[in-house]
């Protein structure tokens, strides 16, 4: 299947259509879907593993953990609230984590069967594969797609 650009056909040629493929294959990498960037696994099991992975450093709200994930990912994934609570409340259910309403906020923290579950499961953050390799959430990708289009 042939790819279509607003500059096919045009003067502009191969070199215009190499740029406008490099932006589509960047485009597709940031990409959110389901509250996980494209290509990182399923968005359910990513927020599973970030909530426990920040809660086994300390309690935390929604909110914060929200924030944390945004931040330790240099903004690469934002998890919505609608993918982050339910987890929290799946969590809840299943004996890994508790809430205490401090200040008119849940604070979730792990419980011992969370913390054992963290421990025997060798549960990481989705993020920690990339900095352990030394490795930001921005080189995570591949940045293939410039040099392709000539403009290395």
């Amino acid at each position: 299947m042939a790819s279509s650009s607003p500059t096919s056909g045009s003067a502009f040629g191969d070199a215009a259509d190499g740029v406008w493929q490099a932006m589509e294959s960047l485009r597709a990498r940031f990409d959110k879907r389901d509250g996980a960037p494209t290509g990182h696994g399923t968005g359910a099991h990513d927020v599973r593993h970030a909530v426990l992975a920040l809660l086994a450093e300390e309690p935390m709200h929604g909110y914060r953990i929200i924030h944390e994930i945004e931040e330790r990912t240099a903004g690469a994934w934002t998890p919505n609230a609608g993918a982050v609570y339910p987890t929290l409340q799946l969590l809840a259910d299943e004996g890994l984590i508790a809430a205490e309403t401090t200040d008119g906020r849940k604070v979730w923290a792990l419980t011992e069967a969370g913390r054992s579950a963290v421990g025997r499961d060798g549960i990481t953050a989705p993020w920690a594969d990339a900095s352990e390799h030394g490795h930001d959430a921005h080189d995570r990708h591949d940045r293939s797609a410039l040099p392709k289009a000539g403009l290395s």
